[in-house]
Parts: C-alpha cells; sequence; structure tokens
C-alpha cells in the first residue's frame, strides 16, 4: 500500500467523493424502478465503484499486470492511462488518451440527460416520445449510459471495468427488448413502425451528426 501510495494513489477520500456523485448522476437520470431496472443499476453501480477506486485508491489492475504477467509498469499515477501506457506513447498518450475518454464520457451523459429530459416531458403529456433525440435512437438514456461507460475504458481502464461492460450491455440488450414487447402491446402499429424507422442505440451510418446536435 506503501508503493501504491507513493506512486499517487491512497487518496480514498476522493474515491469516496467520485463514487458519490457520479452514483446521484446515475440514480438522478436513470431512474430505477422495477427489480430489473434495479439490477441494471447495481452493474453500473460496481463498474463505478471499480473505476474510482482504481484511480484513486489502489491500483489493482497495475498490480495484478506487474506481478501476475510481470509487464514493466510504472507505479505512477499516470500508469493508469493504460493504452498509451502499454504502447508506449508517453505524456503526450497520456493527454489524448485522456481527452478522448473525457469527449466520450461527456458526450454520453449529455446524451442522457437530454434522453431522460424529454421522455419525461412526453410522459407528462401523456404521449409517445418519438422525436427529437428520441427520432435519432429508440433509445437515447441507454445510449448515453454506453458511450459514457465506453469514454472511462478509454480514459481510465481496469480489468474490472472491462469484464463489467460487456455484461452491462448485454443487460440492456435484454431490459430494452422486454420494454418495447409492453410499447407493442400498448400501442401496437405505431410503435411497430417506430421501430422500423429508428434504430436502437446508435444512430444509422451517416445521421451521428444528428445525435450530436440533439443533444
Amino acid at each position: 500500500m506503501e508503493h501504491a501510495k507513493s506512486g499517487g494513489w491512497g487518496d480514498w477520500w476522493l474515491a469516496a467523493i467520485m463514487i458519490v456523485i457520479t452514483s446521484w448522476l446515475l440514480y438522478r437520470y436513470v431512474a430505477p424502478k422495477g427489480w430489473r431496472e434495479w439490477s441494471g443499476a447495481g452493474l453500473i453501480q460496481a463498474f463505478i465503484i471499480a473505476l474510482y477506486a482504481e484511480m484513486y485508491g489502489f491500483p489493482l489492475t497495475i498490480y495484478v499486470l506487474t506481478t501476475v504477467f510481470g509487464l514493466k509498469v510504472p507505479w505512477l499515477h499516470p500508469s493508469g492511462h493504460l493504452w498509451a501506457t502499454l504502447l508506449g506513447f508517453g505524456y503526450l498518450g497520456d493527454m489524448i488518451e485522456m481527452f478522448i475518454g473525457f469527449a466520450f464520457v461527456i458526450f454520453g451523459i449529455s446524451v442522457l440527460i437530454e434522453g431522460w429530459r424529454e421522455l419525461d416531458q412526453a410522459q407528462q403529456q401523456n404521449r409517445l416520445a418519438i422525436d427529437r433525440l428520441y427520432g435519432v435512437v429508440r433509445h437515447p438514456q441507454y445510449t448515453g449510459i454506453f458511450l459514457a461507460l465506453f469514454g472511462q475504458l478509454i480514459h481510465w481502464p481496469t480489468i474490472p471495468t472491462l469484464v463489467l461492460f460487456p455484461f452491462i450491455v448485454l443487460f440492456y440488450v435484454r431490459l430494452t427488448r422486454k420494454e418495447e414487447r409492453a410499447m407493442v402491446e400498448r400501442f401496437g402499429a405505431i410503435y411497430k413502425a417506430y421501430m422500423h424507422q429508428v434504430p436502437m442505440f446508435f444512430p444509422r451510418p451517416g445521421k451521428w451528426h444528428r445525435l450530436v446536435e440533439q443533444s
């Protein structure tokens, strides 16, 4: 632990603060209702805890890479930008990795919040949300989650978060199919036509600019 502290880790108080702030954002805009949604939120919560525990607390991934696999990864905080570190890109690579990762995170959060806002307005007006962001993808809130988590995998990859990410995606794909079956039962042909016209999570090729514009 002293080795980790001297390398720039051991700030568990900072890890706790970041976990609380990020968790508030999650539960504020994902707003899980049934047990299935809580299960998905729990997976994301585990991702958040694993991320910030390693970013500020103890570098478990670096420990595994150096002690188990024998890789030469310096026990220094910037080494947490693993893609640049392992490829030998140095400080400039760290900055590029951080910039790209943060861009995905900020974009994802923006899509998540705007999707939540549009859905809330539609529910208050007792209508389907099928325009603006919902005219680009059918589930922009989940799109936002995927983009933000992917950004963190670029910015600060860890073994636990890399393992958790595909399970999170799989969970929300299955949840989405269940939700859409309920929407078809409720709205019938209208929602079926909407499903045919608008992709589930990601815009069709050449339509990504619309996702950026609407968020």
